[in-house]
């Protein structure tokens, strides 16, 4: 039963994605009413599944990336991450307790840091599984999960951030279908976007042969990461990361056809 009414939800979609250009489908239709984070990040909670921990985790290219923009710019990063989870796996309250998780951290020499006593982050970046924001089973737990978890960061002062997701390398149309319920998540609960399933769509468009995956076409490759990464950059910061001289070990030429997509993605997403 679950399989037979998945296919017709399935082919409704398929449908209403039929009427779509090929250039509104890099979009969501509802646009973002937060545009701006509010404040450079300096500690970040990252919370999600397997798409954030591939290839040593999007968070240890985001540091970097950071850190080459400037020698001053630091971020300190936590990953929490369930394999195969929906954001609902996730405790917030539990992650945010004081002198939890983040109380220490450690330097470039192992020693050991103690963090801000109470408020271990700023920023949080959530993510829901890869198909829980359109699924018809599962599109109503994804909005009460960002509901009742931006309302728990609110309330430590922690500021929400969602993280949309990419489509499937096999199913395009997931695209608009997913920046779409991230955009209105995120509009009901004031919460800033970043837009990494549009810019892997960028991306694609840019250069066909451009490989942002892994063998399974749902896990992101290192150059999957990295572009999430540089997308994250261009949001919280809203700066470009063309020319950044982090790579994560991709050739100059890949590396700043992703930094462009990222930057490009960001600027359509948020432009009024």
């Amino acid at each position: 039963m679950h399989s037979s009414r998945f296919m017709r939800w399935a082919t409704t979609a398929a449908l209403a994605l039929a009427l779509f250009t090929p250039q509104q489908a890099l979009h969501a239709q509802t646009k973002p009413k937060h545009t701006d984070l509010g404040h450079v990040p300096e500690s970040v909670l990252w919370v999600g599944n397997s798409f954030f921990y591939y290839n040593n985790s999007m968070h240890n290219a985001f540091g970097p990336l950071v850190a080459s923009a400037s020698s001053d710019s630091r971020v300190r990063s936590t990953s929490v991450t369930i394999s195969a989870s929906g954001l609902d796996w996730h405790d917030m309250d539990s992650l945010l307790r004081p002198d939890g998780l983040g109380r220490y951290s450690f330097g470039a020499n192992n020693e050991i840091r103690f963090n801000k006593a109470g408020r271990q982050y700023d920023t949080a970046i959530m993510m829901d599984c890869s198909q829980c924001p359109v699924h018809p089973q599962l599109q109503a737990a994804f909005h009460d999960t960002v509901r009742k978890h931006t309302q728990s960061l609110l309330r430590a002062g922690v500021r929400p951030v969602l993280f949309m997701s990419w489509a499937y390398k096999d199913k395009p149309e997931m695209t608009a279908q997913l920046a779409e319920q991230y955009t209105l998540a995120a509009n009901a609960n004031g919460a800033l976007v970043i837009p990494a399933g549009l810019a892997f769509a960028k991306a694609i468009a840019k250069r066909a042969d451009v490989e942002l995956y892994a063998a399974d076409k749902r896990h992101p490759s290192p150059a999957g990461t990295y572009l999430g990464a540089c997308t994250v950059y261009a949001t919280l910061y809203r700066k470009s990361p063309v020319g950044l001289t982090y790579t994560a070990g991709l050739s100059p030429e890949l590396a700043t056809l992703l930094q462009t997509a990222a930057w490009d993605a960001v600027q359509e997403y948020f432009r009024p």
